[in-house]
């Protein structure tokens, strides 16, 4: 029995070898500072050698990527690497980079007219090894161009983010993980002014070899933090699905 369970683990090892996931040396694994969501990937390790994808149907789904993607550049490239980000249609305003603790100068913004110059320059740009990461803004993404991506992270360690805003299609790329981030009510500090922390729903949607969930979390200020007891004023819903909700 032991033998078999042996050879088991060790197949096991073998195809998430094979499919990008290197196994991290005792004591070092790294973390990103997501807590319990980082469970939900092979070895409890958030993948970083990998192609991230996030839905992002509606503007305020977008929005909300941004600023959780952001949270996780303030990790990824806390080294002093940079990051590419890449669009025809940006709208993240890069001095907001700065809630995050992400420094915009260090980020390469390439706002170019066609969505397949955005596919050649993200996968040229996921094949640079100084870069922490690539940011990509996309309708669509095909099996094949995403097959492309992917081999390109995989041979030099970059993070792939993927912003789709088709979600037709959400069954046919070979992204390791695909994410929805929802933006929530924030919630202040009693007796205090403006607005809360950041707060999202996070769902994680597919994980190649991990196990899919859902969370609430805020950036709170210098880092991600799961929020367990969700307020009744908030009573978990996301703000789009909310009847009363309002811009202004």
């Amino acid at each position: 029995m032991d033998t078999k369970k042996e050879i088991f683990l060790k197949l096991q090892q073998d195809i998430l070898l094979w499919q990008g996931f290197k196994p991290q040396a005792t004591g070092k694994a790294e973390r990103v500072g997501l807590g319990e969501i980082e469970q939900a990937f092979p070895g409890g390790v958030f993948p970083k050698r990998a192609i991230h994808e996030f839905i992002t149907v509606l503007p305020e789904d977008a929005a909300a990527s941004d600023g959780f993607i952001a949270g996780l550049l303030a990790i990824l490239m806390q080294d002093g690497a940079a990051c590419v980000w890449v669009s025809t249609s940006r709208r993240l305003f890069p001095a907001s980079l700065s809630t995050f603790n992400v420094e915009a100068e260090r980020i390469i913004f390439m706002d170019v007219k066609t969505e397949k110059d955005v596919l050649w320059i993200t996968e040229e740009a996921l094949k640079c090894e100084g870069l922490a990461a690539v940011v990509a803004e996309l309708n669509n993404l095909s099996l094949i161009e995403s097959r492309r991506l992917q081999l390109a992270v995989e041979e030099s360690g970059v993070t792939g983010f993927i912003l789709r805003k088709d979600a037709s299609k959400a069954a046919t790329t070979v992204a390791t993980a695909r994410w929805k981030i929802s933006p929530m009510l924030t919630e202040n500090e009693e007796g205090m002014p403006g607005l809360g922390f950041p707060r999202w729903r996070v769902d994680l949607l597919k994980v190649r070899n991990g196990n899919p969930g859902s969370w609430v979390m805020e950036w709170a200020g210098e880092c991600f933090e799961e929020v367990k007891n969700v307020s009744k004023a908030d009573d978990g819903s996301v703000w789009s699905e909310r009847e009363d909700r309002q811009i202004g």
